[in-house]
């Protein structure tokens, strides 16, 4: 992970430790552990920091953010958990920054629901449109794209 937020937090590691804290640290992630929250995006990799920012900068303290780092085995008991520490939440959203039938949303958009029974009424992804291609070949598209899925989850 080559994020600048990412690169503070693990700066004077060496590349073992960083890779071990971005093990650890990343598995399941909350932000914030609130149970009043009606809203929660799911999500993976860099774009965290994006929402992050956003949510920030938006000031919008009723949207939670849950990292998800490992897929496979699905750790289906701790989503389970994290679900169930914002009983209020109706509104729940898959983002990624990858297109609608690449990334992680053609396997969890199957699996999550499955095995989190709580995901299977609701469960939205927020994403780049289905492409043949991973990304447009543009950054000025890139920029665009990006910045509409941020738009859209928080929506």
């Amino acid at each position: 992970m080559r994020h600048a937020e990412f690169e503070r937090k693990t700066k004077g590691e060496s590349e073992v430790d960083k890779k071990f804290t971005e093990a650890m640290e990343l598995y399941i992630q909350l932000y914030p552990n609130d149970p009043d929250i009606p809203e929660l995006l799911f999500r993976q990799g860099k774009l965290y920091y994006d929402l992050l920012k956003a949510r920030e900068d938006q000031r919008r303290d009723d949207v939670a953010l849950v990292r998800l780092e490992q897929y496979y085995p699905l750790p289906h008991r701790r989503l389970a958990e994290a679900i169930a520490r914002y009983p209020n939440a109706a509104d729940i959203r898959w983002v990624q920054e990858e297109p609608a039938n690449q990334g992680a949303w053609p396997f969890l958009g199957l699996a999550l629901p499955e095995k989190v029974p709580a995901l299977a009424s609701g469960l939205r992804r927020v994403s780049r449109r289905p492409m043949s291609a991973p990304a447009s070949g543009s950054s000025k598209v890139h920029e665009v794209e990006q910045r509409e899925i941020i738009t859209t989850a928080f929506e």
